[in-house]
């Protein structure tokens, strides 16, 4: 298996099968240690889950057992189990597979044991996969090892050695096939025995990992442009047409866009570091320059040079790049899955009357008008309420346009427009608001919504089904309305890896991204909770315990027998069976029904126990539901100890507060109306706007104007930002100064630091002196005040899944981190200031703590 394999529920369960007791109770101890919870806890987890238990549901009803792990918690051990389990079977395949060679020594037993990872695993395995058709194998068949062997323990020189040697007119492999090989002549049976002591000493693995730890402390990655007509196809990878830096200390988006960059057969990739030391050192080991005479010696050394050259440096250079690469694909997965959950986990506009409308120039503009509970509404005729209007150019009927909407608003008593954010949203942003200044009886408010995936969603099968009688071109208003009103319930309806929220999310392993934002959208789901009568097939899916099929089940029985009266009425629904029903009866919702509990998140396990609480009170549920007052006077030390499930103290909480929501509150970003294009931009100019995407290199952020902007993490506070995603996440509302300006490129430069607190001007002076540094992305080079070269440090944006966005450019992450910090002491007042220009300019341009004098 490879490393970038991700296993099935049912091939952990078989991993899990064939290992034994002593193995597990090692994997759950390495467990604990490493996510710092007790040995207790883990077993506690891993019984649940081998019963089927999903994690949302083990996160909110089994807290008693896990000792209150949360679903993040459960969710990290849940994936090093899987691992720990993947890796312990393979273990034991290796341990096997060498045994029945007769290759398994105490010294492999214990590196097999103490290996780290799957790669590491195979590197252990490598110089023992058979290999039959290999130069080594065909020597040994053909005879050579004797003379292999004489070569490495006698004095004698490689022609000696070969003395006694009688070329074999057929040669047979260890199965009985004939294999065709020549050995006729003097060079290529020295070239065979070399093979085979070559591949000897492949098995030193002491030395690979010697010189592996030194190669990757010294090895570069270098860039460069695949052909010369690639230069213009390929301008978006133009800071990586002569590139080159460390490979240890290479940032994990910068590889995946080089690697993207080759991908697309724009750039080339090759690792450049030394030969000669590690050659020298494989000499030692082998006590090379001890063998004598001069013949043996020399040859020998060959036979150390192409162990390096033809088989240990190459299968480095390929380890280190494939464990970068996993790395970062790793991090790349983990910034997709944290946006997409502040996405789904957005404040819901909530049961509002909601104009959708999707702009459009040439084609028009679609709306749609969904009421309260998402439906699309329908007029006096019963027919949906939708329309489209043609304002722009080449129509120009604004004045019919605007009658139009005025009317819809009106009739319908519209709470809130959302217009998409798509092509001609600032313009019919600006077209709304006049209606709405003209007319005061309208009360309707009008926001922008991030529309990516959307069209997406209009022509898939679930839109057909759901809005059956609408053209797709409209389906998109209300999809836009819907994601205002309930961006959770509509957004599950779409791919995430449409939604546009991802860091080079075609690059990566799809399995294991697929796996990572299913586990995001399940907990988001949950944790919120469904209203089983009203909740789309999509939705549901991602209910604990649900599927795709379930979940299509539970939709068809509503439609067939009306909606539910309470929860027990689910276990009439085909292939819901008993413990589909426990993992997901919790999180599903019966509003109005015969029972109050099924509205709230007690699952019906525990409603016998909240029968006994009532007791105590003396009142009726309805009364208790929501009364802090009653339900603190409970008495709970009686009831605690009887129920091994969920405290009591948690099923009071939840009839405190019954099904609350833990989305935030919902607010919007006022986009300013005289800036509606890169064009109205000018540096300095302050914005609110709102966070689209956070990446491992800053944030891009959303002030209408069509492209989103970038805030690097250098940009992003006045104190050190380790991580941008623990001060901003998509979503948030923020305000940002206009620090550069690319129109030509669609990129656009932001800062979130307070303006008051730049440094004071006098360094300022230093950057205008400094050297063709007017490009704020100029990295300096050290000691040398005049090498102010463009930096080749912008990953490359992803726009395969969503609309185009401008400026995904990135500033080398590394470099800022160190750098600006240093910047901004240095361009504190001090009387040497003004004279320092150069590399000290360059790097407060590059910090953004100043601005070139005019």
């Amino acid at each position: 298996m490879s490393s970038t394999d991700t296993l099935t529920p049912s091939q952990t369960s078989t991993n899990a099968q064939v290992l034994d007791a002593t193995t597990h109770a090692n994997i759950h101890d390495k467990l604990a240690r490493a996510l710092g919870i007790k040995t207790a806890q883990v077993n506690a987890f891993v019984e649940l889950y081998d019963e089927g238990a999903t994690v949302p549901f083990i996160a909110r009803y089994r807290k008693e057992k896990t000792q209150n792990l949360d679903d993040a918690q459960l969710r990290a051990l849940e994936k090093s189990l899987n691992y720990e389990r993947d890796m312990a079977t393979r273990r034991l395949k290796i341990t096997e597979l060498l045994s029945t060679q007769g290759n398994l020594t105490d010294e492999l037993q214990t590196r097999i044991d103490n290996a780290t990872s799957k790669l590491e695993l195979e590197d252990i395995y490598l110089p023992y996969r058979p290999r039959r058709r290999s130069p080594a194998a065909k020597a040994r068949a053909a005879g050579l090892d004797v003379a292999a062997q004489a070569l490495l323990t006698q004095e004698i020189t490689p022609t000696e050695a070969l003395a006694d040697y009688q070329a074999q007119s057929s040669i047979t492999d260890d199965s009985g096939n004939e294999i065709e090989v020549d050995f006729s002549d003097i060079d290529k049976q020295l070239a065979g025995v070399q093979a085979i002591i070559v591949d000897e000493w492949t098995q030193a693995l002491d030395l690979l990992d010697n010189l592996r730890s030194g190669f990757a402390k010294t090895a570069s990655i270098v860039s460069s442009v695949a052909s010369e007509e690639k230069r213009e196809v390929g301008e978006k990878f133009k800071d990586y047409f002569e590139h080159s830096e460390s490979l240890a200390r290479l940032p994990n988006h910068r590889l995946l866009a080089m690697l993207r960059g080759r991908q697309e057969n724009v750039l080339g990739l090759k690792i450049e570091g030394e030969d000669a030391p590690f050659i020298e050192k494989i000499i030692k080991h082998f006590e090379v320059d001890a063998k004598a005479p001069a013949e043996r010696q020399e040859f020998l050394t060959e036979a150390a040079t192409s162990l390096w050259k033809e088989k240990w440096r190459p299968h480095i250079e390929h380890r280190l790049l494939t464990e970068k690469r996993l790395t970062a694909e790793a991090d790349a997965i983990d910034v997709f899955a944290n946006n997409l959950q502040h996405l789904l986990m957005a404040a819901p506009a909530g049961r509002k009357v909601i104009l959708g409308v999707d702009p459009g120039i040439r084609h028009g503009v679609k709306m749609a008008i969904v009421d309260t509970q998402g439906h699309v509404m329908l007029d006096g005729e019963e027919k949906p309420v939708v329309a489209t209007v043609y304002p722009f150019a080449p129509d120009n009927k604004m004045d019919e346009a605007k009658k139009v909407i005025d009317e819809l608003l009106s009739t319908y008593g519209v709470d809130l427009v959302a217009i998409g954010n798509g092509t001609a949203s600032r313009e019919t942003d600006a077209m709304i608001k006049e209606i709405l200044a003209a007319n005061a009886e309208l009360k309707a408010k009008a926001v922008i919504v991030n529309e990516s995936g959307a069209s997406v969603y209009s022509a898939s099968e679930l839109a057909s089904d759901e809005l059956a009688n609408l053209d797709v071109s409209v389906r998109g208003a209300v999809s836009i309305a819907r994601r205002l009103q309930d961006p959770l319930s509509e957004l599950v309806k779409v791919d995430p890896k449409a939604i546009g929220v991802g860091q080079y999310q075609h690059d990566v392993n799809q399995t294991q991204l697929a796996d990572s934002l299913d586990k995001v959208t399940q907990d988001s789901v949950n944790a919120v909770g469904v209203d089983v009568n009203t909740a789309s097939p999509a939705i549901l899916a991602h209910i604990a315990g649900l599927n795709k099929n379930v979940a299509q089940q539970i939709v068809t029985y509503r439609k067939e027998h009306g909606a539910f009266d309470n929860r027990e009425a689910l276990k009439n629904v085909p292939r819901l069976g008993v413990k589909t029903f426990e993992q997901a009866a919790g999180f599903l919702r019966v509003h109005g029904g015969s029972n109050p509990l099924d509205a709230t998140g007690v699952h019906p396990e525990s409603y016998a126990l909240v029968d006994s609480l009532l007791e105590q009170t003396g009142k009726a549920l309805p009364e208790v539901i929501g009364n802090d007052g009653v339900l603190n006077s409970i008495d709970t030390t009686a009831l605690a100890a009887n129920d091994d499930n969920i405290s009591v103290k948690a099923i009071i909480e939840e009839l405190a507060k019954p099904a609350r929501d833990p989305r935030p509150e919902f607010k919007t970003a006022n986009f300013r109306e005289d800036v509606n294009s890169i064009k109205d931009l000018s540096e300095g100019m302050q914005l609110e706007g709102v966070v689209t995407n956070v990446t491992a290199f800053g944030c891009f952020v959303d002030v209408g104007v069509h492209q989103d902007g970038l805030v690097h993490i250098s940009q992003m506070a006045n104190d050190f930002v380790a991580d941008p995603m623990n001060r901003v996440k998509p979503g948030d509302i923020v305000s940002v100064r206009v620090i550069s300006i690319d129109e030509k490129r669609g990129r656009i430069g932001f800062s979130m630091k307070p303006e008051s607190e730049k440094p004071v001007r006098p360094a300022a002076k230093s950057v205008a002196e400094g050297k063709g540094n007017d490009d704020k992305t100029s990295r300096p080079r050290s000691n040398h005040s005049n090498s102010n070269r463009p930096s080749n440090s912008r990953p490359v944006a992803d726009k395969r899944s969503s609309k185009p966005r401008g400026n995904r450019q990135d500033k080398d992450n590394a470099n800022n981190r160190r750098k600006a910090p240093r910047a901004e002491k240095a361009a504190a007042p001090n009387k040497e200031a003004p004279n320092k220009i150069g590399t000290l300019g360059a790097l407060l341009q590059e910090a953004g703590v100043t601005k070139t004098k005019k």
